[in-house]
This record gives structure tokens, sequence and C-alpha cells, in this order.
């Protein structure tokens, strides 16, 4: 294995999905200021929305929530709406 190709700052960080709470740990040179504590050890913390304990593709359910598309598609109907009224 090549030597000093990786970052300095490559160590072991806990990854947690929002979606479901699952936590793992993995190393990583990814920047954040949160940390965890799992058994008795303190991690810098990744937040991530989605990861293979609950992407569609892996867990065989084909629900995925689309926040953003349900804001754009809120957008649309409440800029429709305005439009009529200024008629």
């Amino acid at each position: 294995m090549k030597k000093d190709i990786h970052p300095k700052n490559y160590r072991l960080v806990a990854f947690k999905d929002l979606s479901n709470g699952h936590t793992f740990i993995t190393k990583s040179a990814a920047h954040t200021k949160d940390t965890i504590d799992i058994d008795g050890v303190n991690y810098p913390l990744i937040k991530i929305e989605i990861s293979n304990t609950s992407h569609p593709f892996y867990t065989g359910k084909m629900k995925l929530v689309d926040t953003a598309g349900r804001v754009d598609k809120f957008r649309n109907r409440y800029q429709k709406h305005l439009d009529k009224n200024k008629e």
C-alpha cells in the first residue's frame, strides 16, 4: 500500500441514518462538529438521510419519501392559485 495517500484527518467516524436511526462506523475524512458516544467511545458524527438500511433498492420496499418533490408540487399549486386570484 502506498504511503501518505490518505488525508491526515482520516479517522473512524460514525454515520447515522436519520430515517431509521441505524448507525455504522467506518473511516472517513469528512468534517463535522457533531459527536456521538458508542460503547463508551466518542466518535465524530455524520448525519445522512438515507443508507443501505433505508434505501428502497436494498430493502425491497419501493416507498421513498421525496420531500423536495412535495415542496415543488406545493409551490406549483400555490402559484396557480395566486395566478387565478389575480385575474
